[in-house]
Order: structure tokens, then sequence, then C-alpha cells
């Protein structure tokens, strides 16, 4: 599997009408944070649905992801269970199929994803907003550093990781290095379509 995105919906008609916020950026800058925040924030209302990630690596306490072997990640995508999918730092990524659902329902999904699928998920859903959630270098190095998830590789990589595509440009940009509670308010204004000052 390459790491190309695969993004399985029909590209012939955009699914609607609800949102799709995909929350991109670097190794490190704080995006699981913001999200278990913006989640919490959220969890009253019905039309905001933060559905866990599929993937083939070890879980970590920082994300609410479903982890799964190699094989049983290749036998769900042979069934066709996932909206989209993709490859990053040598493990598998995917989306259930079910956010598909959500959203055609009316409901904004907030997923954490790799910025390749930017630009087919433009094109297969109706209505996105994409997130970058960074940091500066010597901040990222450093929380990568205190991670220390050796299965993701070598960190000087990690930090130079680029995605060269206009399609993949952030609609918003959070520049994470204030407190987590601040930034993660900023991004729960994002999620209801509020707008917000930096």
């Amino acid at each position: 599997m390459s790491e190309a995105p695969d993004i399985t919906a029909d590209p012939s008609a955009a699914i609607g009408p609800g949102r799709l916020v995909l929350v991109v950026g670097p190794s490190g800058a704080g995006k699981d944070t913001l999200l278990r925040l913006a989640k919490a924030a959220c969890v009253d209302d019905e039309n905001i649905v933060f559905p866990r990630r599929v993937i083939t690596r070890e879980a970590s306490a920082s994300e609410d992801n479903e982890e799964v072997s190699a094989g049983t990640f290749r036998d769900a995508l042979a069934r066709n269970e996932f909206a989209m999918h993709w490859e990053a730092h040598g493990h598998c990524y995917a989306l259930p199929r079910a956010i598909d659902d959500d959203i055609r329902a009316g409901r904004t999904v907030v997923v954490n994803v790799s910025r390749t699928v930017i630009a087919a998920s433009r094109r297969c859903y109706a209505e996105i907003v994409v997130v970058c959630v960074t940091a500066p270098p010597n901040v990222l190095a450093e929380r990568l550093a205190m991670r220390g998830r050796g299965s993701d590789g070598r960190i000087e990589h990690r930090l130079h990781r680029t995605v060269e595509d206009a399609a993949a440009a952030p609609d918003v940009t959070i520049v994470n290095t204030a407190s987590a509670e601040y930034h993660a308010r900023q991004l729960v204004r994002i999620i209801k379509g509020e707008k917000w000052d930096d």
C-alpha cells in the first residue's frame, strides 16, 4: 500500500449536506490533545461526531483509535468498509464508512487525517473545512522527543515531511503554542462554523 490516499466514495455525487472537518498538521503539533478537548466540549451536541480511526499500530493513551493488525486492516479494506484510507510513517490508517452516513444525515464529522487525503476529500464531500494545527519546528521536535514513539520513524524525517499540493492548503491554521484549552476553544468554534480571532 502506498502513501497515496484512497477515498472510495462515489465521485459523481459529492456527499452532503453535513460538513467534514479535516484536522491536519505535522507530528507533534498537538492535534490529538485539541481534538480530545474539543470532543469533550461538544459531547452534548449529537450533530457533531468524532469517529475513531482504524490504525495498524499500537494505540496510545493520547489517541482514541481502534488498533488492528495489518491482516484485519486488509480484510476490512477488501470488504469496502472504509470511507478513506492512507499510509503514513509505515502504518495504515482509515476512517469507517459510517462517516458518510453521518454527513448525509447533516452532521458535522471531525477527523484527524493525513494531509495527503485533502485533495480527494474536496472532490468527494460537499462541504470540507481543513484545519491545520501546527507549531514552530523547535516545539514540534521537543514534543516528539517527549512522546518517544519510535514506531513512527525518526523525528527528523517526520519534521521534514511535506505535501506539495495546492489543494491541500488549509482553510484555517491554529498555531498551537498557547494553552491547549485556548486553542481547543478555537477549534470548537471552527467546528461549529463560528468565527474566531487569532
